[in-house]
């Protein structure tokens, strides 16, 4: 979710040039939720080899801008702060502080990122932009391709998540928010422009009157499993004095759709809410341990520490959090946000 306006005065605190360089512990039996302590918001992890990146939107690090988050684990649980992910603005959004929700995948030798910003000129009524960045190694530097992919009115054309199909072998990009549906569009083969005479499809939108998230959905993931291709949202508030932010997972035979939720009484299909202690769980990635376990990894906000600084909005510290995710029927089961130890990741 976009967070300009909201993150402009957060700082981590106590995670300076020490915790970037200590080494990480050994991989653990259990671990207790957050994994990350510090302002770490829309994750995505990815694995090269036996080490997890992770990526996530931008944040004051020692009073200093960092335009894309990134860290590194051996195990999900022992994360270390690296720098900055795109040290370099791009140059059709130089004048401007507003880069988020980061999505990179392996491309042969290179590594491909994703990303949301404000372009130069713009505000959050005039268009929105995703951009495409690249790099050789997974912790950057990565840089921009020198324009954007895609740009549009408001913030529609926000949180994208590039997937490929093992299916079919199609390269797709999943995108959207501003009270509009998620869209999905092939991608051509160097991945860096949609493909020729590719359109958008619409694939799920806001639940409307009478749902639980009438106005707004975001952050789409997507994975195959057993045939399926599982479709996870979340909406409506990322942050805030009105934070309800919850996870949602459709499914569909196909990449493209169409997708439907679980035949339910819960007809949005949440799989992932606020707790006792933990509001506005969401925006997540997917990833697997060395056992083949699939793991959500998203962020959400302790209820005793909501803002970094006592002048920050209220629910703006938003925190890295991982739970299992077990299959019963054909659908992900998540018991979670967990609060207390659990078993943890298998490493290798």
């Amino acid at each position: 979710m976009r967070t300009g306006i909201l993150i402009a005065t957060l700082a981590l605190l106590g995670l300076g040039s020490s915790a970037q360089t200590r080494p990480q512990p050994a991989a653990s039996a259990t671990y207790t939720n957050p994994v990350l302590d510090a302002d770490f918001p829309d994750p995505t992890v990815i694995r090269v080899g036996s080490t997890y990146y992770a990526y996530a939107t931008q944040t004051k690090r020692s009073g200093h801008w960092i335009n894309i988050q990134v860290a590194t684990s051996r195990d999900l649980v022992h994360w270390r702060l690296l720098g900055d992910a795109l040290p370099a603005k791009p140059r059709w959004a130089s004048k401007m502080q507003d880069f988020w929700a980061p999505h990179v995948q392996r491309a042969g030798k290179r590594y491909i990122m994703y990303l949301s910003v404000k372009p130069n000129g713009s505000d959050d009524k005039h268009g929105l932009c995703l951009g495409v960045a690249t790099s050789h190694s997974p912790a950057g530097p990565f840089r921009d391709i020198g324009h954007p992919l895609k740009c549009g009115p408001g913030f529609v054309d926000i949180d994208p998540m590039a997937f490929d199909d093992p299916a079919t072998g199609k390269h797709w990009l999943y995108w959207g928010s501003g009270f509009e549906p998620i869209k999905v569009q092939e991608l051509s083969a160097d991945r860096l422009s949609f493909a020729p005479r590719s359109k958008p499809i619409e694939l799920v939108r806001p639940t409307g009157p009478g749902g639980k998230f009438p106005v707004l959905i975001e952050g789409p993931w997507v994975i195959r499993h057993g045939g399926f291709y599982y479709l996870f949202t979340s909406g409506d508030n990322c942050c805030g004095p009105k934070a309800d932010y919850a996870v949602m997972v459709a499914r569909s035979r196909s990449a493209t759709g169409p997708f439907q939720v679980k035949a339910s009484g819960r007809h949005d299909g949440i799989v992932l809410e606020k707790s006792q202690r933990w509001i506005a769980p969401g925006h997540n990635s997917v990833i697997a341990d060395a056992a083949g376990n699939e793991w959500i990894v998203y962020h959400a906000v302790d209820v005793r520490r909501p803002r970094t600084l006592a002048t920050d909005e209220l629910n703006t510290r938003r925190i890295l959090l991982i739970d299992r995710i077990r299959w019963r029927d054909g659908w992900p089961v998540i018991d979670g946000p967990s609060d207390g130890p659990r078993a943890a990741p298998v490493t290798r």
